[in-house]
């Protein structure tokens, strides 16, 4: 007895199982698509957080920056007030003695 491709196979099994082949490949591509994304995301998360190190490491230096400027202000701003009074000192008028000599 010889059987054709029709009686081993019916006709409702192949098409199902090539829909599913069909699905799981789909379901495959997707799962690299979204590793590939997830990849990219983390990848650029990384990026932004070295960026926000980068970041945060110069705000700290400005700081420390602004911070010896307004010391070095307050230095050059103390020795102008006094050079300033030196100078008036220097070029004001003695003062009247108020000793007497005869």
């Amino acid at each position: 007895m010889c059987y054709n491709h029709q009686e081993l196979f019916s006709r409702d099994e192949f098409p199902s199982s090539r829909r599913r082949n069909q699905t799981q490949t789909a379901n495959a591509e997707a799962v690299e698509d979204l590793r590939g994304r997830l990849a990219d995301t983390e990848a650029r998360l990384q990026r932004a957080r070295a960026r926000e190190a980068e970041l945060s490491r110069r705000l700290e230096e400005m700081k420390r920056f602004v911070s010896v400027m307004e010391i070095l202000e307050s230095y050059l701003k103390r020795r102008f007030l006094e050079q300033r009074d030196l100078v008036e000192r220097l070029l004001s008028p003695p003062l009247p003695s108020t000793h007497k000599s005869s």
